[in-house]
């Protein structure tokens, strides 16, 4: 199996992984980050969300070949990026989190948004969080998050 030199939240590391092994699970298995979360597999849900290249991508779909050098960054890094602290701390005043399990994707999608679109609109919000499913239905609190994060930058 070839060796892969990745960026992850700013570090240099190797990873040994077919060919054909999707992001997600180089994180999980072989880096032990479990922030990120596996939801369906076919990039419909979003709890697989990173940051690669600045872009929020579905993590379960893309094979580490397709990565190249690209940086990747999850959510364990969002508490070391302003705009990540932003949204978490939104997220807490804003009693987001329910079972939690898809927050790390809806973060990740809300601090590429931010980043992208500092002030959104509701429409640019909406459009921007698209897919990104939360089975517990707290997107009403998801949506105040981002508007709050977005009015303390």
């Amino acid at each position: 199996m070839p060796t892969y030199t990745l960026t992850v939240n700013s570090r240099q590391t190797e990873v040994t992984a077919d060919p054909g092994t999707p992001l997600l699970w180089v994180l999980r298995e072989d880096l032990k980050m479990t922030g990120t979360k596996y939801g369906c597999g076919i990039a419909a849900c979003g709890a697989c969300t990173v940051l690669v290249a600045g872009v929020a991508t579905r993590s379960c779909v893309l094979p580490i070949t397709l990565l190249g050098e690209r940086a990747v960054v999850t959510i364990e890094a969002m508490a070391n990026d302003s705009e990540g602290r932003r949204v978490q701390d939104a997220w807490v005043s804003t009693d987001v989190v329910q079972c939690g399990y898809c927050q790390s994707g809806q973060i990740m999608t809300a601090v590429a948004l931010l980043k992208a679109v500092p002030k959104p609109t509701d429409a640019q919000i909406e459009q921007g969080m698209g897919g990104n499913i939360c089975r517990c239905g707290t997107y009403v609190r998801i949506r105040q998050a981002i508007r709050n994060a977005a009015q303390l930058a």
